[in-house]
């Protein structure tokens, strides 16, 4: 059989979360705002598939460029180029301002 290429193919271990962490996002994830030029990390949320960018951006730290809907337009760098992503509040940590 070929091998398949899915768009989540190889992502057991970055995926995987501790026994304690399996029920989902707690509550004040939902709630928590971010305002426009926050600087916030991509840190996906395995449990909710909804609004998960692709397993290239997790780690990676961007600036919040806009509120659309429940989410949020954030830019990426990747490479040279800037990206945009449309990322729900629980896959968004933000960074200490400093």
């Amino acid at each position: 059989m070929t091998r398949h290429s899915g768009y989540r193919h190889r992502t057991r271990r970055l995926f995987s979360r501790d026994v304690g962490a399996r029920s989902g996002p707690r509550p004040e994830v939902y709630l928590q705002e971010y305002e426009i030029g926050q600087q916030v990390a991509i840190d996906i949320n395995s449990s909710t598939h909804k609004g998960m960018p692709h397993k290239r951006y997790q780690g990676k730290v961007g600036k919040v460029v806009e509120r659309r809907g429940r989410g949020y337009i954030v830019e990426v760098a990747l490479g040279s180029k800037l990206k945009k992503l449309s990322v729900l509040p629980e896959h968004l940590k933000p960074l200490p301002q400093g």
